[in-house]
C-alpha cells in the first residue's frame, strides 16, 4: 500500500485557497516528496502530515514555484534534531541551487545527498523501501524539467506444493518469499523461482508538471494506478497561451491520459486565474472519463489489487 496526498495544486503562485503544486507519497514508513515551493510546510501542516520522515525531495525543475520553499523545510527539518542524510533528486545543477538557497539555512545537523540528473532518464531504488523504484524521465518545459514514476513491484504467491516437491525445509521458506537465493551448508542451493509464482500486479504512480504532452510521458505512465498531471488551462481559447509557455490544458492532459490507458487522472498546477477547475470537467470527461480535478489535499492509499474492498 500507499499513501499519496496532493499536497497543492497552484501553479506560479500560492494563493488563499490554493497552495503550490507538491506530492507527498509514504510507503513502509518512508517519505517521498516531489516539489517543494512556497507554503509547502502549511500545506503539510494542514494535512496533517509531518516533514521529519521524508527521506528524499525530488525536483521537477528549478522555477521558484517548485522549489522556493526548500529553505524552510530544511530549517523545520533542522528544528526537530534530525540527524538522518536527507537525499535531494533534480535537475543537473542541483547542488548549486540548493547551496545558493542555503544561504539562509547555512547550518543543519544532517547530511544532504545530491543526485544530479544528467540525461533523459535516472533511477533509484531508494534504501528501506523494499520493491519500490523511482524513476524521472525528462519532459518538454522551457527549462529541463523531469516527470516522476514510482512502482511497487510485488512477487508472485509462495507455492506450499512447490517448496515440499523440491526437498526444501520450512527454516529456509521466509527467505526464499523475500527474493533471496540460498545455499546450505550442504552444498544445495534454493532460490526464489522454486518457490514463488508468476509477478503479481503492482502499483503504479506517475506525477507531471511544466511541460507540453510528450511521448516520454506517455511512456512512462503506461498503465499507471494514478496520474497526476498538469492542468494549466481549462479554457480552451488558452490553447495558444499554453503552447507558448509550455504548459497543457485539461484535454491535452486527458489525452495522454487515455493513450497511457492509465485508471485514474487527478489534474493539478492550475493557473491563478483558473478559479473553479471542476467547470471545464464536462469537456474533459468526454476524452479521458476518469478524470478528476484535484483540490489540495487530496489524497488515497492505493493497494494491491487482492487488498481491495
Amino acid at each position: 500500500m500507499i499513501d499519496v496526498c496532493l499536497l497543492g495544486t497552484s501553479g506560479m503562485m500560492p494563493l488563499p485557497y490554493r497552495f503550490l503544486t507538491a506530492l507527498m507519497v509514504r510507503y513502509n514508513g518512508k517519505s517521498i516528496l516531489i516539489d517543494c515551493g512556497e507554503a509547502t510546510q502549511i500545506a503539510m501542516r494542514k494535512k496533517g502530515w509531518s516533514p521529519n520522515p521524508i527521506d528524499i525531495i525530488c525536483f521537477t525543475h528549478y522555477h521558484a514555484d517548485h522549489i522556493s520553499g526548500l529553505p524552510g523545510m530544511l530549517l523545520t527539518m533542522g528544528n526537530a534534531e534530525r540527524t538522518e542524510p536527507l537525499t535531494l533528486i533534480g535537475p543537473k545543477g542541483l547542488e548549486r541551487v540548493v547551496n545558493s538557497l542555503r544561504v539562509i539555512a547555512p547550518e543543519l545537523p544532517f547530511e544532504i545527498i545530491y543526485h544530479e540528473i544528467d540525461g533523459d532518464e535516472f533511477e533509484i531504488e531508494p534504501e528501506g523501501m523494499p520493491d519500490f523504484k523511482l524513476k524521472a524521465f525528462k519532459v518538454n518545459h522551457n527549462i529541463t524539467c523531469y516527470g516522476y514514476t514510482m512502482m511497487l513491484s510485488r512477487a508472485g504467491k509462495f507455492n506450499v506444493e512447490a517448496a515440499t516437491a523440491n526437498g526444501i525445509e520450512k527454516m529456509y521458506w521466509g527467505r526464499l518469499q523475500k527474493g533471496e537465493t540460498i545455499t546450505t551448508d550442504d552444498g544445495r542451493i534454493f532460490t526464489p523461482d522454486m518457490v514463488l509464482g508468476a509477478p503479481r500486479k503492482g502499483i503504479h504512480l506517475t506525477y507531471t508538471t511544466d511541460t507540453r504532452p510528450t511521448d516520454s510521458i506517455v511512456e512512462n505512465a503506461k498503465g499507471s494506478d494514478l496520474f497526476i498531471c498538469e492542468g494549466m488551462y481549462g479554457e480552451k481559447d488558452k490553447q495558444k497561451k499554453a503552447r507558448e509557455h509550455k504548459h497543457m490544458t485539461f484535454y491535452e492532459a486527458a489525452d495522454m491520459a487515455k493513450k497511457a490507458e492509465v485508471k485514474e487522472m487527478w489534474l493539478t498546477h492550475y493557473s491563478p486565474s483558473l478559479v473553479n477547475p471542476a467547470e471545464y470537467l464536462p469537456e474533459t470527461r468526454k476524452i479521458f472519463k476518469n478524470t478528476i480535478a484535484a483540490k489540495d489535499g487530496r489524497t488515497v492509499e492505493l493497494k494491491f489489487e487482492d487488498e481491495k474492498e
